[in-house]
């Protein structure tokens, strides 16, 4: 790992993986290190891959104000490092709550990014849902053995009033989480709790009152292209949700993996590895030019 003082003197780790033009990956969570999107299902053979710890997870330091861990607060972790890396412009990659910081970024510094791509991220950060037809989601897989177990942890997680008393139940509600509950999505899930910060967890959208009206103007002057990538299986977000999403964005498209949950990367690597990648390069036609290549949601 590598280091750098962010604005306020606290030390924040980062690593580099892979080869070729890079893109800084910002994890989710909220609260987890970097260390869960391990080389995102191969695209390190495609770009170098910067992969930041969040302040207070994995190798960075906890801040001595913990209130900074709050994910708008944290545009300045990733102006900082950005700044640290002599990069003028950035091509930006967010996952779930990493995606809210993504967007919050791309609103304050339009003017350093080459492109923004959204996996599976949370909408919390612009006000808009991101469970929009999560009952039908969790229906359809009626079939599996893990339903009726996840799907009681599924409801015990959203009465829960904090990160921690929903850390209880979160590992039997994982199989929703995943296109497939196999051996890997087990692994990977069972990694979530040494993997997590609770403290900043809780502290990640504590107090966070955005003008979203002002918020939604920035991002929908956003000149650079973008790329929203949903899975079909998710339910933060669903697909139905990142399609409502995509209009804030001028320039965005929309792909939907459709066997895919909140960790597309996993479920299929060839398949999100070709999608982000054909996008990075410029393989992908216009937005409007691209709807019968990508896959929407109904809406």
């Amino acid at each position: 790992m590598e280091s750098f003082t962010s604005y306020d003197g606290t030390t924040l780790a980062f690593r580099t993986l892979g080869a070729g033009p890079p893109l800084l990956c910002l994890p989710g969570g909220p609260g987890r290190s970097v260390d869960y999107l391990g080389d995102l299902g191969g695209l390190s053979a495609h770009r170098t891959l910067i992969l930041p710890d969040t302040r207070g997870t994995g190798a960075s330091a906890m801040p001595a104000d913990p209130a900074t861990c709050r994910v708008d607060r944290l545009v300045a972790d990733v102006e900082a490092l950005r700044r640290h890396l002599g990069l003028e412009r950035l091509d930006l990659l967010g996952h779930s709550a990493g995606g809210s910081l993504a967007m919050l970024y791309a609103a304050a510094h339009p003017g350093r990014l080459d492109s923004l791509t959204l996996v599976t991220p949370s909408f919390a950060a612009v006000g808009l849902p991101s469970d929009t037809g999560a009952a039908e989601v969790i229906a359809a897989r009626a079939a599996e053995p893990w339903h009726a177990e996840a799907v009681a942890a599924y409801r015990r997680m959203r009465s829960a009033s904090t990160f921690s008393e929903a850390a209880r139940y979160r590992f039997a509600f994982e199989p929703l989480m995943y296109g497939r509950w196999d051996a890997a999505a087990r692994e990977h899930a069972a990694a979530d709790p040494g993997q997590r910060s609770l403290p900043v967890s809780e502290h990640y959208y504590r107090g966070y009152a955005p003008d979203t009206e002002d918020l939604r103007k920035r991002l929908g002057a956003l000149s650079c292209p973008g790329l929203l990538l949903a899975g079909g299986l998710d339910l933060w977000p669903t697909a139905r949700s990142a399609a409502d999403a995509v209009s804030l964005f001028p320039a965005m498209t929309l792909a939907v993996q459709p066997d895919a949950g909140h960790y597309p990367w996993l479920d299929d690597p060839r398949a999100f590895t070709a999608t982000v990648e054909d996008f990075l390069a410029g393989r992908w036609a216009a937005p409007d030019e691209r709807a019968a290549g990508a896959t929407p949601s109904p809406r």
